[in-house]
């Protein structure tokens, strides 16, 4: 019986390749890089990565990294939610951060304030929030002033319920768009729109939800028309409802019952919510 040879897959390539001992190296080496780069890029970008307090101190000022700014303060949010006393030192960050040219930034800042109650400014700043340019940040900052008791925000906590309705900045004509039902990010390309001279808009979503319509490639555009119109998330949904559990008014009910129906795009758990927010609201105002 003749013995297996002791040789790896890259070896036998070599091989066949007619391979130096040199080259074998070099494309070892190259197959080990395209291995090691999409874990270095999950390991830099994964916000689950533990950061010392050096380097939370130093991911808050990375004004040239905004992911590494919501990286620190998500990981603020779970030490805050643990109790860990040591969290305040970084306070005056989360209050500078309120208005950090990033949204994304002040959007996560907003949810992590609305973790400590007892936290410095915290109250007054999110109160500024309200006027903040991105609807995003509005509702965010509407959902953590509930857990300081306070309904100032409940108009946009209303808003989160609300499809949003995206319309076009210039006459023009569609030239690419996405598809109806298509899930779609904050921030995510809806549709293209060529304008004057071969200009390119790109129509973008202001919230995380679904495409309920969008105007097709082809379509001719006036200027402040309809492009798209997208539906809320789920998650977005269903914590603005549980807000309104707390702080909703009866004149709040037509926005909370098309969430009650029996339909695929609505998730049990949301119904259910909506249901019990309704009575909820009912039990409050009618005793």
């Amino acid at each position: 019986m003749s013995a297996i040879p002791n040789s790896t897959p890259v070896d036998a390539a070599a091989r066949k390749l007619g391979m130096s001992r040199t080259q074998k190296l070099l494309f070892f080496l190259t197959a080990w890089l395209i291995c090691l780069m999409p874990f270095l890029f999950w390991w830099n970008t994964w916000f689950g990565r533990k950061l010392s307090d050096q380097q939370l101190t130093e991911y808050l000022h990375d004004t040239k990294k905004p992911r590494h700014i919501q990286q620190a303060l998500v990981q603020m949010g779970e030490r805050i939610t643990r109790h860990d006393a040591t969290a305040k030192r970084w306070y005056p960050d989360l209050v500078r951060l309120a208005t950090d040219p990033v949204e994304e930034v002040r959007n996560t800042d907003a949810w992590v304030m609305g973790q400590d109650t007892s936290g410095v400014r915290f109250h007054e700043t999110l109160l500024n929030m309200l006027s903040d340019p991105s609807q995003m940040v509005r509702g965010n900052a509407a959902l953590s002033l509930v857990r300081f008791g306070d309904a100032t925000g409940r108009p946009q906590v209303l808003a989160l319920l609300q499809p949003a309705q995206i319309t076009a900045p210039e006459a023009g004509r569609i030239i690419d768009s996405d598809r109806p039902g298509t899930a779609i990010h904050q921030g995510g390309l809806i549709a293209k729109l060529e304008y004057g001279q071969k200009k390119i808009a790109e129509i973008r979503s202001p919230i995380p939800g679904r495409i309920r319509s969008v105007a097709g490639t082809g379509a001719n555009l006036a200027a402040g028309a309809e492009v798209a119109v997208i539906d809320p998330a789920s998650d977005q949904v269903w914590e603005a409802l549980r807000a309104l559990y707390l702080i909703g008014q009866p004149d709040d009910l037509p926005a909370i019952r098309p969430y009650q129906r029996d339909l695929p795009d609505i998730p049990d758990h949301v119904r259910q919510q909506a249901l019990e927010t309704e009575n909820a609201i009912r039990k409050r105002f009618n005793p």
